[in-house]
């Protein structure tokens, strides 16, 4: 298998997270499991296979290698893929395959779909990808999956099959859809961004950004162009509820031991062992 770019992998309760996010360089993430793919800074080589990407917002390091994903699953035969995105990038971003599609004299197949705030795409049977508001100096939006699970109404439960399969086939609604976030990306986005949506608190896994973490960063200067630091964690530290919080999108002015050391030194619990550096 073609090796391209630098990957991490975790796997946490039954879904492997992968890619590899770095500010101003490259933000990709693939969750396996569910053929999902978060952002497209880079293409690697066996993302490919996903059939469906959602990209958080237009900076060049979440979507410049849009043109590579798309080509490559024509050129390997595979049906077009189907990207969501935020609707005022959607005109863009068909422009940009366009002039790829004559300077490479090869098609660009695909379907790009615009999302707003609030809208919900079903994927599958059983999830559920929801968009939600984030902050940042464009348009921007995060995501969260939900497992749809379908319970019996309590006004039922003394029922017997017959009876609630005669219901049923009558038009009787008998059960009430219950959605557990399973997982939760932000994208970039300033601290607004994770206390407006509550539902990343609660995701079983929440890939999130952390731009900054030396001391001496101003916060004011990185909320304004729509960023994180350590300490935005520390303050919410009691918010977060997730089994795993993965940090990545890190800024290159840090070396890898300096990040661990400022990490440790606002978090030194690391959120109960929950947080994970992606470096």
């Amino acid at each position: 298998m073609v090796e391209n770019i630098p990957l991490i992998s975790h796997h946490h309760d039954g879904l492997t997270i992968e890619g590899f996010s770095r500010a101003a360089v490259q933000t990709c993430w693939r969750i396996n499991e569910l053929k999902l793919l978060f952002d497209v800074g880079a293409q690697p080589w066996d993302f490919m296979g996903a059939p469906t990407l959602f990209i958080s917002h237009a900076h060049l390091d979440h979507i410049a290698s849009l043109p590579s994903y798309v080509s490559r699953r024509r050129m390997m035969k595979m049906d077009p893929p189907v990207i969501y995105l935020p609707d005022s990038a959607v005109d863009e971003a068909w422009n940009m395959l366009q002039t790829f599609r004559r300077l490479d004299r090869g098609a660009m197949p695909c379907e790009l779909v615009g999302l707003n705030a609030g809208d919900e795409i079903e994927h599958g049977r059983e999830y559920l990808v929801t968009a939600v508001p984030t902050r940042h100096t464009i348009t921007s939006l995060g995501f969260v999956v939900y497992h749809r699970r379908h319970k019996l109404k309590s006004e039922f439960a003394e029922l017997s099959g017959p009876e609630i399969r005669d219901l049923k086939l009558a038009g009787t609604e008998i059960t009430t859809e219950h959605r557990v976030p399973v997982f939760a990306y932000t994208g970039d986005t300033s601290p607004p961004g994770l206390d407006n949506n509550p539902d990343f608190y609660k995701a079983k896994i929440l890939v999130s950004e952390l731009t900054f973490v030396a001391p001496e960063h101003r916060k004011d200067k990185i909320h304004k162009h729509g960023h994180m630091h350590v300490d935005d964690y520390r303050q919410r530290a009691d918010r977060f509820e997730n089994e795993l919080v993965i940090a990545g999108h890190l800024s290159t002015r840090y070396h890898d031991k300096q990040v661990k050391t400022m990490v440790r030194r606002a978090l030194p619990g690391m959120l109960n062992d929950r947080m994970k550096l992606w470096i």
